[in-house]
């Protein structure tokens, strides 16, 4: 199939995706332009599309985002990020860092109630660090609280910890993951406790019932700290198809759903969607990428992951698959933000040069079938990725055309998300993924990249191992000098351009889009959902009655 042809027919089937979603919407949206009073009212509730349901609820023990997503609601962390990327306080009013960077002294704020009306205090804080670090504690986030040397409760409002060394995210480490409360944990095994299913927090949401496969409804928590959000419930509805979930934001039954990059540049340009809409854009701190299984003989010579590399048309990709909304991914960083390295090693498309490579590395179509090969054994793999997401899945349609072009015959799985996991990620019975990251506003990506971390359940699952990497990753967490963490990042960036054990794929933009009945929506680098308490829907707009 040519390219123009191949094109055609990936544009075809996304006419006929557009021409299935242009019924007319249901008349269960209410009309908003007659009414003229913005005035901040509580009520209403927000109803949420998502593909993913969460594993667990609580934050240490979840490594999804759909399960982050809830947790960030019903939980709260000792420090969070302001809009300006500057850290500020959450449970803690304030904090006190020695000269030498390893002391931290929190003060926390005082009068704040777990969410069945027992406080908060210190000891909860020192009993959630104590879970993490619990060896029998299985969380891909132990690594950072392993670098406490000492954590004490000074008294009921006051928590320090003491570090053995320097280690620049110290103080970000103490966001959402860690606080527990110990007057209902202790002595509980917490992976067997319905704690996971039903926790209880400190956060602007509680859990009022959750219904496997379906959804979950939260509750705002009227004695939330920061303030009773105006927003009465929160609704978690699991739709696994972004198409039904779209006809589903038509026809009222959902508020706010991410948009397809076909949604969001070809099906809501109308005045329906204007009127009742609002659509947003920003760069996620976020990447899309093809991992390979670096224990599989296919994928253990660089020369043919590089190859692989200059058979893709990254930009095809983006106008293709993202209709323009994002930008090449070259490493593990987002572009425009301080550790990324403009100046990396990169693969423009060159079908040739990924000939050459392959015949380097011992592949050659020996028997004419135009299949290459090597010892007798064909070059064929599959791709896996998660079932739901139609970006994934258009990006590995296209990347097994692309592939045929050199003579590497490619498969395309789609498994469900916690299938896909536990049996596949997890195990590492996998030889290829196309997968994202979020990635955090920190830079340290140890968890990811250092070769420690390749044991089952943990994030290097491709078994990436390199010793000048780790040890560049040690340099970075170990100084709080910007200008020697940026070193460091850089040159970890222009070794993953040359060893490419992720094929690094692209940037997308975050497209989200809300009813037009909630205001107070204010977009920030860091998404627009930070200051969701503070959403709300004015009196003469809410649709939902909320009872309590």
């Amino acid at each position: 199939m040519t390219k123009r042809a191949f094109l055609f027919l990936l544009s075809l089937l996304i006419a006929v995706n557009i021409m299935g979603c242009k019924e007319k919407p249901a008349a269960t949206i209410k009309t908003i332009s007659e009414n003229n009073s913005n005035e901040p009212a509580y009520g209403d509730a927000l109803i949420v599309g998502s593909i993913g349901e969460p594993s667990n609820l609580i934050y240490m023990l979840a490594s999804d985002s759909a399960s982050h997503d809830i947790a960030g609601l019903m939980f709260s962390g000792l420090v969070k990020y302001h809009t300006d990327l500057s850290v500020i306080g959450d449970l803690a009013e304030s904090w006190d860092i020695s000269k030498d960077g390893l002391v931290i002294t929190f003060h926390l704020r005082k009068g704040v109630k777990w969410a069945d009306g027992v406080e908060f205090t210190a000891d909860d804080v020192k009993f959630g660090y104590d879970t993490i670090v619990n060896e029998k504690t299985p969380t891909a986030y132990k690594e950072d609280f392993l670098q406490v040397k000492k954590a004490e409760v000074l008294n009921k409002y006051t928590f320090r910890v003491t570090y053995g060394k320097p280690f620049a995210p110290a103080l970000t480490s103490w966001s959402g993951i860690v606080v527990l409360p110990k007057h209902l944990l202790e002595g509980k095994d917490i992976t067997k406790s319905e704690f996971t299913r039903n926790p209880v927090g400190l956060g602007p949401y509680k859990l009022k019932r959750w219904t496997p496969g379906q959804e979950l409804i939260l509750d705002s928590y009227r004695e939330y700290f920061e303030g009773r959000p105006y927003i009465d419930r929160y609704v978690y509805r699991l739709i696994p198809d972004l198409s039904t979930m779209f006809l589903e934001l038509k026809a009222g039954s959902i508020d706010m759903m991410g948009l397809t990059p076909i949604q969001y540049t070809k099906q809501t340009n109308t005045d329906f969607f204007k009127n009742n809409f609002q659509k947003f854009r920003y760069p996620q701190f976020a990447y899309t990428y093809m991992g390979f299984n670096l224990k599989h003989p296919f994928f253990q010579d660089k020369r043919v992951r590089q190859a692989i590399a200059y058979a893709i048309d990254k930009s095809e990709l983006i106008d293709v698959v993202l209709f323009g909304l994002g930008s090449p991914a070259t490493g593990p960083y987002v572009p425009n933000t301080w550790p990324y390295n403009p100046n990396v090693k990169k693969y423009e498309y060159n079908p040739g040069k990924a000939k050459e490579l392959l015949k380097e590395a011992g592949w050659e179509d020996t028997d004419g079938d135009g299949l290459l090969d090597k010892d007798g054994i064909p070059f064929r793999f599959t791709i896996f990725t998660n079932m739901g997401n139609t970006l994934r899945k258009n990006a590995a349609t296209i990347i097994q055309w692309r592939l045929a072009k050199v003579g590497i015959k490619v498969e395309i799985r789609a498994l469900e998300w916690s299938t896909f996991i536990n049996e596949f990620i997890d195990k590492k019975r996998f030889e290829a993924v196309i997968l994202g990251w979020s990635i955090g506003l920190d830079p340290d990506q140890y968890d990811i990249w250092h070769s420690s971390k390749t044991k089952e359940k943990e994030f290097n699952f491709i078994s990436y191992s390199n010793p000048e990497v780790d040890e560049l990753l040690e340099k970075g967490r170990r100084t709080f000098n910007m200008k020697e963490r940026k070193k460091a990042y850089f040159r970890i960036q222009e070794i993953l351009a040359e060893e490419l054990p992720y094929l690094f794929l692209y940037v997308p933009d975050a497209t989200p889009v809300v009813h037009a009945r909630f205001k107070g929506i204010k977009p920030a680098p860091i998404g627009i959902t930070y200051n969701l308490p503070k959403w709300y829907a004015p009196q003469k707009m809410q649709k939902h009655k909320v009872e309590p």
